[in-house]
């Protein structure tokens, strides 16, 4: 793949600020959008607004064709059907569409990690507080790292759902998600998995994985904010009860029965007006991730976190959060620097024109876990960045470290 051509796709490559570009390393938090779906989600605002399934009219018609569409897209990226595909706002959504349609009975248990996203500890967190669920945690080690060995000694006969984040934003790592799955099916537990951080990066095929629901979200994979997705096979999809109704979630409603007749899966799930220019953008970057082609993606990720890596790793003064050996993570590091605070280092930074992330990442419980307790800076990458900007960064990070460090 030929990185420099796919830079001009991407309106922000293209500007200069105090004459230098732009080096944006803040990807786990949301990706740029290449013009490609920028133009599909301006054709549908200035040329077919309509609301899909609902108007017949052409507009109406051409933005029920688009919406659909663009669900096939998402499902056939992932090898799904597409009636299993769910729109959510976010990643965020999905879970949490889960935590509050799954029937659990009283003493039913969630098990999940330390490791997680807010949004993959939170609903689960307010259901135990509730008294909904009993909730238990698997710990990795300081390096994000987990014994697959926990997992079946915490597996008991009550665990009904194992939520577990397929890629940490913080340390870079994947889990062995494919034998966590297998050892939860062999005792009849089901899997969530939280893949934000990993559906943009790699492969996915869910039927291989056997995965039970797949959460990710647009707009960390050059898509639009405010739409992501929830997988989950259909015969599954089929027994969990909407906590959402309204338009598009019914066919019919019976005041003398004092009832309702419920939509089909997907549709029981998506009430009301739905973010259509999003979903259509969603189905955009999806052809265009589908172009580059999803392995070359994964091919560019390695070789930048290689070299990463290794610069990091010269830099005296630096605490890095997570494993040291490249390949055990994805292009994406946190760290601090001795002496100095998360955001200092970060507003540093940002004054050299790169654009990091600092502070907890919405992981606090695994910042604390590791001593982290204000927070760390983080650098992630995508298949837009080059080597050339990782020297760059580098550079400049020892710069601060050496001046500012201790």
């Amino acid at each position: 793949m030929n990185v420099n051509e796919i830079r001009k796709d991407f309106p922000l490559f293209q500007k200069m600020i105090n004459g230098k570009s732009i080096i944006y390393f803040d990807n786990a938090c949301t990706t740029q959008k290449p013009k490609q779906v920028i133009d599909v989600i301006m054709e549908y605002y200035s040329e077919y607004t309509g609301c899909a399934g609902r108007s017949i009219h052409k507009l109406a018609t051409k933005t029920t064709e688009k919406f659909e569409k663009a669900r096939e897209k998402v499902a056939k990226f992932i090898k799904a059907k597409p009636e299993e595909i769910i729109w959510t706002r976010n990643t965020t959504e999905a879970i949490n569409l889960i935590s509050r349609s799954f029937k659990f009975e009283k003493g039913d248990k969630v098990l999940t990690t330390n490791l997680e996203h807010s949004s993959g500890i939170i609903p689960w967190l307010h259901l135990s507080k509730k008294g909904v669920i009993d909730l238990d945690f698997v710990f990795c080690n300081e390096e994000g790292i987990f014994d697959i060995e926990d997992f079946k000694e915490k597996i008991d006969k009550k665990t009904k759902l194992i939520s577990i984040v397929f890629g940490s934003n913080v340390t870079g790592t994947k889990v062995d998600l494919k034998e966590i799955i297998k050892i939860a099916h062999d005792n009849d537990v089901l899997v969530l998995a939280d893949g934000a951080q990993t559906v943009p990066r790699i492969p996915i095929d869910v039927k291989k994985l056997d995965v039970d629901f797949l959460a990710f979200s647009a707009h960390k994979m050059c898509g639009p904010t405010g739409i992501g997705c929830l997988y989950g096979k259909l015969e599954l999809l089929k027994e969990l009860s909407p906590f959402i109704l309204g338009g598009e979630t019914i066919k019919d409603t019976f005041l003398d029965k004092k009832s309702f007749e419920i939509e089909d899966v997907p549709h029981r799930f998506e009430a009301g007006i739905q973010n259509y220019a999003g979903v259509i953008g969603f189905g955009a970057a999806i052809d265009y991730l589908s172009s580059i082609g999803m392995k070359n993606i994964e091919k560019q990720e390695r070789e930048l976190a290689k070299v990463l890596m290794e610069g990091l790793l010269e830099i005296h003064n630096l605490e890095l959060v997570g494993p040291k050996d490249w390949e055990n993570r994805n292009a994406l590091a946190a760290f601090n620097i001795r002496g100095m605070q998360p955001h200092e280092i970060a507003i540093f930074l940002d004054e050299k024109n790169i654009c990091v992330r600092s502070g907890m990442h919405c992981t606090h419980a695994f910042h604390k876990y590791i001593g982290f307790d204000k927070g760390s800076v983080r650098a992630s990458l995508y298949f837009y960045n080059t080597e050339e900007e990782v020297k760059i960064f580098i550079e400049e990070l020892n710069n601060i470290a050496k001046t500012l460090g201790k």
